[in-house]
C-alpha cells in the first residue's frame, strides 16, 4: 500500500503499520478505471470527474444526517479503574475546517473513552487540549478538572473552531504549556502528547516536534485521514510501530485499548507505586534513576495516622524495588524514596499504600499417604504474617501430646513413628508476627499394618465363571470388598467376612477382560487393594485361563 501526504511525497506502509483502509480503498481498480470488488461481485462505473464530486456531496450528506440523528457511537463499557499513574497528558486536536463536524464529534468520543479508566488529581493524571486551528489555542488548563464528572462534561462541550491547519505553530504553543505552572502543568512528572490529525497541515512540524520530545515528551499519533507515513513515522516516538496508528475515524475504538497501554506504559514506569500487596507486607516498584556507582536511594515510609513512627532504609542505586514487610493489616503507609545521586538532582517519589485486612491461616488442613506407623499432614494458604506453625497430634482416646515445630514458609510435614490402625487428633497451629495464634484440628487414621491381600488367583470353573481366591490380610480384619469390573455388562461389589478368602465370579464371557481387586476393611479405615487383570481365552481356544498383574 501507498499512502501520499500533502507534499505529493509517497511512503511504502511497512510491515506491521497500523493502517485501516475504507471499503474504497479494499477495491482493486480494473481496466478503463472500473473499481471492482475483490470478488468481482459488482462494479461501478465511473464516467467522469462529476460522478466523484457527486459520490462525495452524498456521501458528506449521509455523514451529515447521521451526526445530526445523533447517532452516535454506544457509551464505552464499564473499565475497571487504572490507578497509580501520574502524569500531563496534552491532546492536540485537529479543530480546522479540513475536518467535518461529524469526524469532530468522533474524535471527541474518541478521547474520553481513552481517558475514563484513569484515576485524576493533582497526584495522578491531568490532562488538557489544545486546538489545531489558525491560531493555536487551549480549551482549558491541566488543573482545571480534576474529576471523571467534570472532565466528561468538559470534552463534550469543546467545539470546533475552524480555521487552518497551522499544526507547526500548535506544536510551539504546546511545548509552552507541557511545562508552564500557569497552565496547571506540574513539573518532574512524565509528559504526553497524543495528536489526532487528519494527515493535512498547512506549516512545518518537523522543528517544533522535536523540540517536544527533546524535552522528554512521549508523541503518540493518530491518523484519520490521508497522511504521509515516512512523515508521520519520523515525527512519533520511538519505535513507530508502537506510537503511530492509522485509522479510519469510525473505526478508532478498535485503537482505545491499544493506545491507553501505551500511554501507560509511560506514566506508570516513571512513578514509584505499590504491588503484591499483602495483610504485612508490599513490594515497592520504581524507574532506574540511580546506578551502583552514581549513588543510593533512602526510603522513608510510616503510618499515615503516626508519622512519629517513620522507618528508614537505604537501598543501593542498582535497585528498583524493595519488599516492606512487617507491616499492621489494614493500616495505610506515607511512602518516600529519595534518590541521593552525586551526579544529577532527582526529586523525590512519593506514594500511599494501604495493605489488606489479616488472612486467617489455616482455613483446612488435610491428612493424607496414610500408612501403618505415619501419615502426611498439609495446610493453607501460607501467609507472610505467620512466622511459624506447631503441629500438635495424639491418639484417641489418650493425655498423650507431641509437638512439631514447622517453618512459618512451609505448609506440610510428615507426622512419623506412629501406632498401626489408631485414631489421631491433629491440631495445626498457626503463630502471627502480632503475636497471636490460630489453630484448626482434623482426625488422622493410621492404617493396619500388612492391611493388605496377598497372592490373588483366579480358576476357570466354567464358560462364563471364575473363581478368584486369595490369602488372608494381616491385622483385625472385619470382612473383605470384592470389586469385579466387566468389559461388557454392569461392574459387581461382594463383601464378604473375614473367614471368607474366595468368591465366583459370573458373568465373565469367553473373549473378554474382567478386572477384580480384593480390599480388606478394618475399624477405622479400609486397607489397601490389591488387583489383577483377567483376560478370558476365546471358546475356540484351549479351555483355561490367563491373568496379568497390572503395574
Amino acid at each position: 500500500m501507498t499512502l501520499k501526504g500533502v507534499g505529493g511525497e509517497e511512503g511504502e506502509l511497512p510491515p506491521g503499520a497500523r493502517a485501516r483502509t475504507t471499503a474504497q480503498q479494499n477495491t482493486r481498480r480494473g481496466a478503463g478505471g472500473d473499481l471492482k470488488s475483490p470478488a468481482g461481485g459488482f462494479k461501478v462505473v465511473c464516467p467522469g470527474p462529476g460522478f466523484a464530486m457527486l459520490a462525495k456531496a452524498v456521501l458528506s450528506l449521509g455523514l451529515w444526517l447521521r451526526f445530526a440523528a445523533g447517532q452516535d457511537t454506544p457509551e464505552p463499557g464499564p473499565q475497571p479503574p487504572i490507578s497509580n499513574t501520574e502524569g500531563d497528558l496534552l491532546f492536540l486536536l485537529d479543530s480546522s475546517a479540513s475536518v467535518s463536524h461529524y469526524e469532530f464529534s468522533r474524535v471527541k468520543e474518541f478521547m474520553w473513552d481513552l481517558l475514563h479508566p484513569f484515576t485524576f488529581g493533582p497526584r495522578d493524571v491531568q490532562t488538557s487540549i489544545i486546538h489545531i486551528s489558525t491560531t493555536p489555542t487551549m480549551e482549558f488548563p491541566f488543573d482545571q478538572y480534576l474529576t471523571s464528572g467534570t472532565l466528561r462534561k468538559a470534552i463534550r462541550d469543546t467545539r470546533q473552531l475552524m480555521g487552518d491547519t497551522n499544526t507547526g505553530k500548535a506544536l510551539s504553543y504546546a511545548k509552552e504549556k507541557l511545562f508552564s505552572g500557569e497552565a496547571g502543568a506540574r513539573p518532574d512528572v512524565p509528559k504526553v502528547l497524543v495528536w489526532v490529525t487528519d494527515g493535512f497541515s498547512t506549516d512545518d512540524i518537523s522543528e517544533p516536534m522535536q523540540l517536544l520530545k527533546d524535552m522528554g515528551v512521549t508523541v503518540f499519533i493518530v491518523s484519520t485521514g490521508r497522511s504521509n507515513f515516512l512523515e508521520l513515522s519520523a515525527a512519533a516516538s520511538q519505535p513507530s510501530d508502537k506510537h503511530l496508528h492509522f485509522v479510519d475515524v469510525d473505526d478508532l475504538p478498535i485503537i482505545t485499548k491499544e493506545l491507553r497501554d501505551g500511554i501507560l506504559d509511560v506514566i506508570q514506569a516513571n512513578r514509584l507505586h505499590a504491588t503484591d500487596i499483602t495483610s504485612s507486607s508490599f513490594r515497592l516498584l520504581w524507574p532506574k534513576l540511580l546506578s551502583q556507582e552514581t549513588g543510593y536511594y533512602t526510603l522513608e515510609y510510616a503510618p499515615a495516622a503516626d508519622l512519629a513512627r517513620k522507618r528508614t532504609q537505604q537501598v543501593s542505586g542498582a535497585h528498583t524495588s524493595l519488599v516492606l514487610s512487617d507491616l499492621a493489616p489494614e493500616t495505610t503507609y506515607e511512602v518516600a524514596l529519595i534518590p541521593e545521586s552525586n551526579v544529577h538532582y532527582f526529586p523525590t517519589q512519593t506514594t500511599r499504600v494501604t495493605t489488606l485486612a489479616e488472612e486467617i491461616s489455616p482455613v483446612q488442613v488435610l491428612i493424607s499417604e496414610s500408612g501403618p506407623h505415619s501419615f502426611h499432614v498439609s495446610w493453607a494458604p501460607v501467609l507472610d504474617s505467620v512466622v511459624s506453625y506447631q503441629v500438635l497430634y495424639g491418639p484417641l482416646p489418650g493425655n498423650s501430646v507431641n509437638v512439631l515445630e514447622v517453618d512459618g514458609r512451609h505448609n506440610s510435614t510428615v507426622v512419623e513413628h506412629l501406632a498401626p490402625n489408631t485414631t489421631y487428633l491433629v491440631t495445626v497451629t498457626a503463630i502471627y508476627r502480632s503475636g497471636k495464634e490460630k489453630s484448626l484440628s482434623a482426625k488422622a487414621c493410621t492404617q493396619e499394618e500388612g492391611s493388605k491381600v496377598r497372592h490373588l488367583r483366579f480358576e476357570d470353573v466354567g464358560p462364563s465363571s471364575l473363581k478368584a481366591s486369595w490369602d488372608s490380610a494381616d491385622g483385625a480384619v472385619l470382612g473383605y470388598r470384592v470389586r469385579c469390573r466387566r468389559q461388557s455388562g454392569p461392574s459387581s461389589v461382594l463383601s464378604v467376612s473375614p473367614q471368607v478368602h474366595s468368591v465366583l465370579l459370573t458373568d465373565l464371557p469367553s473373549g473378554t477382560t474382567g478386572k477384580v481387586c480384593v480390599q480388606p476393611v478394618y475399624r477405622n479405615q479400609p486397607g489397601k487393594r490389591l488387583c489383577r487383570t483377567v483376560h478370558r481365552q476365546p471358546a475356540t481356544e484351549a479351555q483355561g485361563y490367563r491373568h496379568t498383574q497390572r503395574a
